[in-house]
């Protein structure tokens, strides 16, 4: 019986050994471009591991990073992109990052649609509006079920515990491999960090880049590193989760005064 045991903690060594080779630190160098030119000033960040560097004026960048770790690539005028390092990423040592202009376009707006006359006590008498259909108002099962970030689904594979086949308990070794080799651990620092970004994402979406300047004395091209700032403060994610617009502006606005303190910002 010993010997079997024996054997399997040495194939578990074995495999966390294998596995494990993912999880050295790498020193990923690459150029962020657009239209074929070197793209500087691009923010850098290993939400991973929580580092993060700028692009030189070539486009050039160098961070650490191992396999499975997420960069995202932010910069004024280009969309938000990120890259999940692989294996064959690793391999090249070298990556090129093609960025895509952002371009704020506003949804087509249709003024009058049903002839409005003005007067809105007979307009509203009027307009016949078809009930919306989806999977709640159809009473569907799970409607409401908020789907899982990509993240989490990984975790949740990483972690599928026992399952039955027939009258036997299967134990799958991925949880006890992924424990040991620290992918588990990695892939829920990952989730935190997925959800940090969705929370940051709204903000930046509630404001815009006019309210920072203008009212928070942040440069344009600050904005992105001072959201940053602003993630580690403890009630960030309670006040941002909250949805509550001017309390998350009274956060924004006492902590813009630290950061331009700490920035030697006027």
């Amino acid at each position: 019986m010993w010997k079997n045991n024996w054997l399997l903690f040495a194939f578990l060594i074995v495999v966390s050994l294998v596995n494990g080779q993912s999880y050295f630190n790498f020193e990923l160098e690459g150029q962020t471009r657009f239209d074929g030119k070197g793209v500087p000033d691009v923010h850098i960040m290993n939400t991973t591991a929580d580092k993060a560097t700028i692009s030189d004026q070539n486009g050039r960048f160098s961070i650490t990073a191992t396999m499975g770790d997420t960069l995202l690539f932010s910069a004024l005028q280009y969309q938000r992109k990120t890259l999940v390092v692989s294996a064959s990423i690793l391999e090249s040592s070298y990556v090129y990052i093609t960025l895509e202009e952002f371009v704020n376009e506003l949804d087509e707006v249709v003024v009058r649609p049903f002839n409005l006359s003005g007067d809105l006590s007979r307009d509203m008498d009027g307009m016949r509006v078809k009930n919306v259909v989806s999977a709640s108002t159809l009473g569907l099962p799970n409607s409401n079920v908020k789907p899982l970030i990509q993240s989490e689904r990984l975790l949740k594979e990483a972690s599928m515990g026992p399952f039955q086949i027939g009258m036997l308990t299967a134990i799958p070794f991925n949880p006890l491999i992924n424990m040991i080799t620290g992918r588990t651990k990695m892939l829920k620092k990952r989730v935190a960090r997925d959800k940090k970004y969705l929370l940051t994402e709204q903000v930046r979406n509630y404001y815009p880049d006019s309210i920072f300047v203008k009212r928070l004395g942040i440069p344009t091209e600050r904005i992105d590193d001072f959201m940053y700032y602003c993630e580690v403060d403890e009630s960030f994610d309670s006040i941002v989760s909250t949805e509550d617009q001017i309390a998350i502006l009274n956060l924004l606005m006492m902590k813009s005064k630290s950061y331009r303190e700490n920035n030697q910002l006027k």
